[in-house]
């Protein structure tokens, strides 16, 4: 009896112990997102070459601000903020490096997936979303556009519609070679495999952009095709596309003789974060509860509500929304979703049966091995308990919403405006005026940021 209690209470120390390393583990993703607040509250003031600074200086520190697991995140932050603080070239080779790390990710994916889906995927190396790999694309084409090299800009935007194309069918492998190892793991039956289609395959962003780039190198036939494909973008997946198609884009290829057209692209809030969703199921067999841990998009709301531009003193233009990122990231999410949480019932599951297995075995041998299994069945419920923790890890600085307007001017020199409003009609934030010289023919393209 002496012995039992013993053995007991070493199972309660090793437990306690599990959820000590595990609350550590808690109190270091707290302390990594306050790390971030000097970073947002840069952003949010429009000071984005110091966000860049800063983000640079606290991954220089003896404990980085991101890990080696969490590159591909450096790499996307790092790229959104010089990006924004107009460092265009710097911009582009962080990007085009997370674009390589998510691909060579994607390449050991379905081996990975099946190999370690009994591994909680905080521990393994951060994979990229989706819409982060596909927005990668579109602002590089930017970054090429402002470097003055079109062929550039053009390559990134045909890239993004090959990764559209590819992701309608992404998961469906994986999600069944998942299944089917954990039935020979011992899982006595898999959830049913819902569908991992995605409802969104063509961006509005990309084909404007492809749309106004065709139109500035001299090719009408081709700027007409990709207005087109916006066009049925957004009439082909409305649960993305709830905003009216903005009224500027009938105007586009219709630019007077004798007028030059400027195209204004803003964006304003920031994209969705992850927080975990707990639920518990109980399974059909045995009669064993299980926690079901796994990560939801959750929306972060913004100050602004319209944007407005003035050209020489004069407002001219409220501009239109064109892609909500935001809705674009839940619903790219959403196919993967359905792996995630089919891997974490499988994974709870499997842990379920080998705990229950081992009390089983215990209470059938008796004695001090019995004990044993015993305690190793009650160590191991309270590890399971306290391991399933949802992998909430995703990029900061994508922005929320793609804004744009177009408008016909004289050729020349203008003073131009662009005023972020919120809720209550209040300017929150603007450009200051600043020059542009406005040429006849050419693509007179520019963009902004509000990211509050």
């Amino acid at each position: 009896m002496a012995k039992r209690r013993i053995l007991l209470r070493t199972a309660r120390v090793i437990g306690s112990g599990l959820l000590l390393c595990l609350g550590l583990l808690v109190v270091s993703c707290a302390t990594k997102a306050e790390a971030f607040k000097d970073i947002d509250k840069a952003v949010h003031d429009w000071e984005f070459q110091k966000a860049a600074d800063a983000l640079r200086t606290a991954q220089e520190q003896k404990k980085p601000l991101y890990s080696e697991k969490d590159s591909i995140l450096l790499f996307l932050d790092k790229g959104m903020l010089e990006h924004y603080a107009r460092n265009y070239a710097e911009s582009a080779k962080d990007l085009q490096e997370a674009e390589r790390l998510i691909a060579e990710a994607y390449t050991k994916s379905v081996t990975q997936e099946v190999g370690s889906y009994m591994v909680n995927d905080n521990t393994r190396d951060y994979p990229g979303e989706d819409y982060e790999d596909i927005y990668i694309n579109a602002f590089n084409a930017l970054n090429y556009y402002f470097e003055e090299n079109m062929e550039g800009a053009m390559v990134e935007i045909r890239r993004m519609n090959e990764k559209l194309k590819a992701l309608a069918t992404k998961y469906d492998v994986e999600l069944s070679e998942v299944q089917k190892k954990a039935l020979e793991d011992g899982a006595s039956e898999v959830p049913p495999g819902e569908s991992t289609l995605t409802k969104f395959n063509d961006s509005a962003l990309a084909r404007y952009l492809g749309m106004l780039f065709y139109r500035g190198i001299g090719q009408p036939d081709d700027a007409r095709i990709d207005r087109d494909w916006l066009l049925a973008a957004m009439a082909n997946a409305p649960n993305v596309y709830s905003n009216p198609v903005p009224k500027s884009i009938s105007e586009e290829l219709d630019v007077p003789r004798g007028m030059a057209r400027l195209n204004v692209i803003a964006f304003s809030g920031l994209s969705p974060l992850k927080q975990e969703e707990v639920t518990r199921i109980m399974l059909p067999v045995g009669g064993t509860q299980i926690k079901i841990a796994v990560p939801i998009m959750v929306r972060r709301p913004s100050e602004v509500a319209s944007i407005k531009i003035t050209v020489d003193g004069k407002e001219i233009a409220e501009l239109e929304l064109l892609e909500d990122i935001e809705a674009v990231a839940i619903e790219t999410f959403r196919s993967r979703a359905h792996l995630i949480y089919t891997k974490t019932v499988l994974r709870a599951t499997v842990k379920a049966a080998v705990a229950a297995a081992s009390q089983v075995a215990g209470e059938n041998v008796g004695g001090n091995v019995g004990l044993a299994l015993q305690v190793f069945s009650l160590g191991a419920k309270i590890f399971n308990e306290a391991s399933e923790q949802a992998d909430i890890r995703i990029s900061r600085y994508f922005p929320g919403k793609a804004y744009v307007t177009g408008v016909n001017l004289t050729p020349g020199t203008h003073s131009i405006k662009i005023l972020f409003y919120n809720r209550a009609g209040r300017v929150i934030a603007e450009t200051g005026s600043f020059d542009y010289d406005v040429e006849e023919g050419k693509l007179n393209l520019i963009k902004t940021a509000g990211l509050m």
